[in-house]
């Protein structure tokens, strides 16, 4: 009986010290395996992810302001255009006023990946991996195995199909995942850390480690799920960005290890 209330007392402890780390803004992802689509000799087809935590909105104008407001290198006017292309932040009204065509609770767009390495950064935060973003975008509202579920699947194509609106919602506006995240799919895409690891082969001899093959019309040749629709879309998208495009779809949120 005394083991019992030790053991009990000491998960009691453990629970609450882990709680206690999850800032309001953000969600415990249990993390799990993640299987890529693509993998090859260098690669492992199953790649353990560690528990994590993740915003659980997108970034929205309003908080990005703040942060423009605070590092006055990345205003519109003032950006290295090695870090951001002549799209960035072009929505806003000026340097440090959104408009009022621009709903401040909507996620931030047209921001390249240096721009929201660097938000994420001056918070204290990273963006999420690949690994991450896909083990935490898998789960429907049921279950962290949603990919599982063709009418998940369905839904996530169907928004994939139809062009973005201009005025984008605010977040929190699609559903809400197992987790507890919004938006994971039916708002904006979202940056990853390592998007630029999407084509490298890792057989520098060949193609300079580029995987152009991908390209080709047999492309779902080799890929771990070819029914896995969703998923190729997103491979396509991240196999075509460089770190200072900006388009008016793509946004971001920020991730954390656990401390």
């Amino acid at each position: 009986m005394l083991k019992l209330l030790i053991m009990l007392t000491f998960t009691a402890l453990t629970v609450f010290g882990q709680k206690n780390t999850v800032p309001k803004e953000m969600i415990l992802v249990n993390g799990g395996i993640y299987t890529p689509l693509y993998v090859n000799d260098t690669t492992s087809q199953n790649v353990e992810v560690k528990p994590f935590l993740l915003d659980k909105y997108a970034v929205t104008n309003r908080d990005f302001l703040e942060f423009v407001k605070a590092v006055p290198k990345w205003k519109r006017s003032s950006v290295n255009k090695l870090f951001a292309d002549e799209n960035y932040l072009s929505f806003w009204k000026a340097d440090f006023e959104i408009g009022e065509n621009v709903n401040p609770n909507a996620p931030v767009v047209n921001v390249s990946w240096f721009a929201a390495k660097a938000y994420a950064e001056w918070k204290g935060k990273r963006l999420p991996t690949v690994a991450e973003w896909e083990i935490a975008a898998q789960a429907d509202s049921k279950s962290k195995e949603g990919y599982m579920n063709q009418e998940f699947v369905n839904l996530i194509l169907k928004w994939y199909s139809v062009p973005s609106s201009k005025n984008l919602p605010e977040v929190g506006s699609t559903y809400k995942n197992y987790y507890g995240l919004y938006d994971m799919h039916g708002l904006i895409w979202e940056w990853t850390s390592d998007f630029f690891n999407a084509l490298v082969s890792g057989e520098s001899r060949g193609d300079n480690g580029i995987n152009r093959n991908l390209f080709c019309g047999n492309g779902s040749v080799g890929a771990t799920d070819y029914k896995n629709y969703p998923a190729f879309m997103r491979f396509a998208l991240r196999s075509s960005l460089k770190a200072n495009y900006t388009t008016a779809n793509l946004g971001f949120r920020c991730a954390r290890d656990i401390k």
